[in-house]
């Protein structure tokens, strides 16, 4: 095995066999019997809930069994050191059971993990805090699990307590924490404590958006130093900013792996009828009337390429490509750019003095409206298309809703709008905007 990896999982799949529902006795010598049988009825029960040697693990689609959970299906990926992995998916995706097995807190029902380094992990809300002891002693407690020596844990502790915000109960025992003021001091310790590799599950669903900014900002710091990181999560843009690879699960199995701009792109669009391109060859579905047929619709790149996703500095192209069926008529395309929660952030009429107000021929046009870089925030739109007749005159000819779509991905590397902020920013469009700042003494 190459030296640079942290993370090896080979054909790992993690199955439950559900408890079957027992029958009430209808006497009472039945249930005395019962008892008596009870130790030796509940071992059964216990070792046949954990014996899998009738399911086909190399087809788990075979599987006909109602009482068994496929949590896992032959997950196999690798992740070097000092790379920041994202794992998204849907809930029951597997993504928490693929982390406890990376945490050792469950082993795979087959398969083959292996780890290269100290792991800490983030779980859930206080993972590994003691209910009856204080928070000092709880950092101390979670600095020797994760394998630190005392020296270690004192070496870091006030960084520790800073960045947790909770000095004034650091010796107050942890049952008596809010749940937000646990996962400061657990997220504290998890990152603080030099760990090569960091696993962290959806911790930015607690805690305000200052706690969120720096966990992002944290984490980042962790990947920086050459340090691993898994970071689970429904929050998109944080992923996006935070992860350069990005795995995705479906029904607990490898669903893709690649960029986290593209495979979080297929993550919005999934389960939508829109997607980046969509044609229409068929002249009878065609939308449109007598004069124009509309035959694609795609969303496009500087290069040309299709693509789903965008960054939000890159320019983005919205190509509508149409046939004139019947000459002499001055047409518009336009375009109606939609936000996710149905806002409209603007709309687009061609302008081209090439063809505005004059009269077409038959033939294929292809019209392109540009998008440009630091315009649009981030997150997903959907694309209207319409086109009218003008003269000799007006008719709707079509108007095709969610024609396409696309996502806007803003990373963190400072030179969009965003800047140095990682927390949310609001709003349907992030221009860069020019300023200038006069200073006098």
């Amino acid at each position: 095995m190459s030296t640079n990896i942290a993370i090896k999982v080979d054909n790992v799949s993690k199955v439950y066999r559900l408890g079957a529902k027992e029958d009430a006795q209808d006497s009472l010598l039945k249930s005395l019997v019962d008892a008596v049988k009870s130790p030796l009825t509940n071992y059964r029960k216990y070792r046949s809930l954990y014996n899998f040697s009738d399911l086909d693990f190399d087809n788990p689609e075979a599987s006909t069994d109602p009482n068994v959970l496929w949590a896992l299906r032959n997950v196999s990926f690798e992740v070097n050191h000092g790379e920041v992995v994202g794992i998204i998916g849907r809930n029951g995706a597997g993504k928490s059971t693929l982390l406890k097995i990376l945490s050792r807190i469950t082993p795979p029902a087959r398969g083959r993990v292996e780890i290269h380094g100290r792991t800490s992990s983030l779980l859930e809300v206080g993972t590994g805090f003691h209910n009856e002891l204080t928070g000092r002693e709880n950092v101390y407690l979670n600095g020797t699990i994760l394998g630190m020596r005392k020296k270690e844990v004192d070496r870091k502790f006030d960084e520790i307590v800073e960045f947790s915000g909770v000095e004034k109960f650091l010796d107050t025992p942890v049952k008596r924490y809010s749940s937000g003021m646990r996962v400061r001091l657990a997220f504290a310790v998890a990152a603080h404590l030099e760990p090569e590799i960091l696993i962290v599950d959806e911790v930015l669903a607690v805690g305000d958006a200052a706690f969120q900014e720096k966990c992002l900002n944290k984490m980042q710091d962790v990947g920086s130093e050459g340090r691993t990181v898994f970071f689970v999560s429904h929050n998109m843009p944080a992923v996006t900013r935070l992860c350069e690879r990005v795995i995705m699960l479906k029904n607990g199995q490898m669903a893709d792996d690649g960029p986290a701009h593209d495979i979080v792109a297929k993550y919005m669009h999934e389960g939508s009828d829109t997607a980046a391109e969509r044609s229409w060859p068929d002249n009878g579905s065609a939308p449109g009337a007598n004069v124009v047929k509309l035959r694609r619709m795609r969303i496009k790149q500087e290069n040309g390429e299709t693509a789903a996703s965008s960054d939000i500095r890159k320019p983005v192209g919205v190509e509508m490509t149409f046939d004139v069926v019947t000459e002499g008529f001055t047409l518009l395309p336009h375009i109606d750019v939609i936000n996710e929660e149905g806002v409209c952030a603007f709309v687009s009429l061609d302008l081209d003095p090439a063809w505005r107000n004059k009269k077409r021929p038959k033939g294929t046009y292809v019209a392109t409206a540009w998008i440009p870089g630091n315009f649009l925030a981030e997150g997903g739109f959907f694309i209207n298309a319409g086109m009218v007749t003008l003269q000799p005159y007006k008719e709707v000819q079509f108007w095709e809703q969610e024609t396409v779509s696309f996502h806007v991905v803003d990373s963190m590397e400072g030179d969009s709008a965003r800047g140095d902020w990682a927390k949310e920013l609001s709003g349907v469009v992030r221009p860069l905007l020019k300023w200038e700042t006069e200073f006098s003494d």
